[in-house]
């Protein structure tokens, strides 16, 4: 299963233009007794509010899919599918002509898992999850094309189902925008 997810995800990401992607990304977190790696495209929604004449907020759309691996001494560890989507609002300086343009980014999306729980003692109690997430970074390099950010992630079904354990992630996320 997770080798199709993967290879889907690879023929995708080799055939953006095809599908109008403005960027991909590629992720690597870690949570509680749990190593996360995922991949994901993004879509620039067009859509920017200037704050102040020096900031400005834009909205852009990323979808992800990855694995979790649980390695707990709790027992029965799982690997984790993820596939989620997310509107991603990002605050940046206005003037976009820099070498270097640092920003602050916050969202709420939604995921699905399987199976439902990583290992013995964290169970989320649905497949259906809502992400939550608040980073910081830096886009760099040619016409910005480069954008390098860490991330605080928190995954759970907001107590639609129990159990509803939940789990944090820290993630380092590199992205490149054609």
């Amino acid at each position: 299963m997770i080798g199709k997810v993967v290879g889907f995800l690879l023929l995708l990401l080799l055939s953006v233009r095809v599908w109008a992607v403005d960027g991909v990304s590629l992720e690597f977190g870690k949570g509680f007794y749990t190593d996360e790696l995922g991949v994901g495209a993004i879509w620039d929604s067009q859509l920017h509010w200037s704050l102040t004449k020096a900031t400005q907020v834009g909205v852009y759309w990323e979808a992800t899919a990855g694995v979790w691996r649980g390695h707990s001494q709790a027992g029965e560890n799982q690997t984790v599918t993820d596939v989620g989507f997310t509107p991603v609002f990002r605050l940046q300086p206005t003037n976009l002509s820099e070498k270097w343009v640092p920003y602050f980014e916050s969202a709420i999306g939604i995921h699905l898992i399987s199976p439902t729980f990583i290992y013995s003692n964290r169970k989320f109690g649905s497949s259906f999850q809502f992400g939550d997430l608040a980073g910081v970074g830096i886009r760099f390099g040619e016409q910005l094309r480069c954008d390098l950010g860490y991330r605080f992630i928190h995954v759970s079904n907001g107590d639609i189902k129990q159990p509803n354990h939940g789990i944090n992630f820290s993630q380092v996320r590199f992205s490149y925008h054609f």
